[in-house]
């Protein structure tokens, strides 16, 4: 692996790590028989930081998948210039990544599931 792609995933493993301490210090008992108080009042935030993170991390792969595509996009369009539409189609095919994030976000910061 290059030295880029294993700084990559060790910020993302940073960041799981970091959300997964979040949850363990903030969660409240699985199976109380009534919400207490704290227990409503963390939720809310915890599920803005869940929809961030989902956001997040839709937009950061769309990122990563579109750095490649769009080098090797322009290279075919340069020698080849009929071949752009085709170039664009394989280019907008990751959008549908930050689509599902902002989805999955805005489930969750409306409480729909």
């Amino acid at each position: 692996m290059r030295r880029n792609q294993l700084s990559n995933l060790s910020v993302i493993a940073v960041i799981a790590v970091l959300t997964i301490t979040i949850f363990t210090i903030f969660s409240t008992q699985a199976f109380a028989q009534t919400p207490t108080s704290a227990s409503t009042e963390l939720t809310k935030p915890l599920l803005a930081i869940a929809a961030a993170i989902a956001i997040a991390g839709g937009l950061i792969g769309t990122g990563n998948a579109q750095q490649g595509i769009g080098a090797a996009g322009m290279g075919i369009i340069a020698e080849k210039p009929e071949k752009f539409g085709q170039v664009l189609f394989f280019f907008v095919i990751p959008e549908t990544l930050w689509i599902i994030g902002f989805v999955l976000g805005i489930i969750l910061l409306l409480g729909i599931l």
